[in-house]
């Protein structure tokens, strides 16, 4: 099946109405539901949230789209509800953190594998194997504080081993910048920089909101440390984006892009009560792209298809990458950031090493965390009387 954004209007905009019951429906299971569906989930609100973002900022900057723009606002205010509160409260705020991670590292295998610009791909591998290495690292606290096996949440579909060390992810800000894709980029280039920055953006927004409600100190600088990094990889990711488009350009790709990534969730949803959201929103999101479009050929006074140049025919796969993962971790763990590129690690740029030395002088949470630690499956239920010993990395 393949999706042409030109071939539906979708839902009108004055169709797209909501309840507070219909907005918060039962959410799933941490242990019964396939962890794919808690990805795609965690997936789609990001992109719901980097849409409300976007249309916030883009109002403030364009009179005539002010109305247009609130109303798509709205509904994507209740669709980002919707999805996020699908859920449970039987995940526990450090268990949603291992969740997140698993979303970062499963999505962006996934599109590094289908990403057509080189450049990119490698940007996509090398921001992978970051955080790779932060579920390790969670995986690891949860472990002290709670005493679960992070599998249980990961369901043996992503390893837990450690990546390129979080202790050498920090980098001078002047090193994370990246060169943008550029006018004649492949429209499936641009769909997967804005999918894997709105997730990127959501992940560095829950650590920051997260991390100060723990009570246990090392769990509190652990998620400083890595919130910090994501911060990092927003940055990363976000210069990837063409900073000459036009406001009416970002508003078509961003729409573009929702439809695409509900598309991609809803060709592979195994749960059937999520998998009726995906089409609904798929249908909000269709109109949502007709209303930008009308706003484009009426202000741009350009036609769409100069924009949306191709139909979409490859939906992100939503499995276990652990084949490719592991190849990129033996072959590019390490490798380092200097200005745009990536480079050997000799060739590591010296404004990162003054600046790592700093930031780490007084120590890394993300080397105490681990010390002592190898993720071994079962946790409590495998151990007797005290820990049982473990391998440091």
């Amino acid at each position: 099946m393949a999706l042409n954004l030109f071939d539906s209007k979708g839902a009108g905009i004055d169709r797209q109405r909501f309840t507070w019951r219909d907005m918060v429906q039962k959410p799933i299971s941490k242990l019964d539901d396939d962890a794919f569906t808690r990805v795609r989930i965690i997936l789609m609100n990001g992109q719901e949230l980097e849409a409300l973002n976007f249309g916030r900022m883009a109002a403030r900057c364009n009179a005539d789209l002010r109305v247009p723009l609130a109303k798509v606002r709205r509904t994507e205010q209740h669709q980002a509800t919707m999805i996020n509160w699908l859920l449970g409260p039987d995940h526990s705020p450090l268990e949603t953190t291992i969740a997140y991670e698993q979303v970062a590292i499963e999505v962006t295998a996934a599109v590094a594998q289908r990403e057509p610009d080189p450049y990119l791909a490698q940007l996509y591998r090398f921001g992978l194997l970051e955080d790779f290495d932060h579920l390790y690292r969670y995986s690891a606290l949860l472990d002290r504080l709670e005493g679960k096996d992070a599998n249980n949440i990961l369901q043996s579909y992503t390893d837990i081993l450690p990546g390129r060390p979080t202790i050498e992810h920090h980098r001078a800000p002047e090193n994370d910048v990246r060169n943008p894709y550029g006018k004649q980029a492949d429209l499936l280039s641009k769909l997967h920089a804005l999918a894997i920055l709105a997730a990127e953006t959501q992940t560095h927004n829950y650590y920051m909101n997260i991390g100060p409600l723990f009570s246990d100190p090392l769990a509190r600088q652990l998620y400083a440390e890595i919130a910090s990094v994501e911060e990092q990889h927003v940055t990363h990711y976000s210069s990837m984006l063409d900073p000459t488009e036009s406001w009416l350009e970002q508003w078509l790709l961003h729409e573009a892009n929702e439809c695409f990534t509900y598309y991609s969730c809803l060709e592979s949803e195994t749960n059937h009560t999520v998998k009726a959201i995906w089409e609904r929103f798929l249908d909000y999101e269709l109109g949502h792209f007709n209303m930008a479009c009308e706003a484009f050929k009426q202000f741009a006074r350009r036609d769409p298809a100069e924009i949306i140049t191709s139909v979409l025919s490859s939906p992100i796969e939503f499995r276990s990458q652990r084949d490719f993962y592991r190849q990129v971790l033996a072959d590019e763990v390490d490798l380092r950031a200097s200005g745009t590129q990536v480079v050997p690690l000799a060739q590591e740029d010296q404004a990162s090493l003054t600046y790592r030395a700093e930031v780490n002088a007084d120590g890394s949470p993300s080397q105490t965390v681990a010390a002592g630690y190898s993720w071994a499956p079962g946790t409590e239920l495998t151990r007797k009387g005290t820990a049982a010993p473990r391998v440091t990395h």
